[in-house]
């Protein structure tokens, strides 16, 4: 039996630093709020307003700044912000709608970025061995709480060194299966 970490991502947004210089001001700098699961990873104190053709919401931005600006919401808030989100994997964002981001300090058009995390599973090499799957490979995991059991299928493994073992659905999903903070899934290969 495979058990792994789940864990539910909300809304958020990667930028690169010269997309934080523009919202926050020349020489801005993330400041830590809280470590994040994924080692070096980590959630800022600074949010932007993400806007869309029908709406705007607040995000947080996670660290550290990034080679490319990404904006991640559930397809529900895709919905609401009018944006057409693709389900993609974190960093494949060719081919995304863009959106307007707004800081403190300033606004900015993105061309692309804004995707629907497809949900998926960070493993270490030795994790992966152990659970008997391999990068890319898609499986299986069964989650959730009293009432509200399912399987979620197409799920990614990812596999790197600098991961700590966990999965990330978004809200969407941990409401589907009536999850409200970090639980465990069984891996189904």
């Amino acid at each position: 039996m495979s058990k792994v970490l789940v864990e539910i991502s909300a809304r958020h947004v990667h930028v690169t630093q010269e997309t934080l210089e523009i919202l926050f001001g020349k020489g801005a700098e993330l400041t830590k709020k809280k470590d994040l699961s994924q080692p070096g990873q980590f959630a800022s104190n600074e949010k932007v307003t993400i806007v869309g053709p029908k709406g705007q919401m607040a995000a947080s931005i996670l660290g550290p700044v990034r080679k490319e600006n990404q904006v991640e919401v559930s397809l529900t808030e895709a919905r609401k912000l009018g944006i057409a989100a693709p389900v993609r994997e974190s960093g494949d964002v060719a081919g995304t709608p863009g959106c307007k981001l707004i800081g403190p300090a300033g606004e900015l058009d993105i061309e692309n970025g804004v995707i629907a995390a497809k949900r998926h599973i960070h493993l270490t090499p030795e994790a992966a061995e152990e659970f008997g799957v391999k990068d890319k490979q898609i499986v299986s995991v069964a989650v959730g709480g009293e009432g509200r059991k399912l399987v979620f299928g197409d799920v990614v493994i990812r596999v790197s060194a600098s991961y700590a073992p966990a999965m990330h659905i978004d809200t969407d999903e941990s409401n589907a299966a009536g999850i409200t903070g970090a639980t465990e899934g069984e891996i189904i290969v």
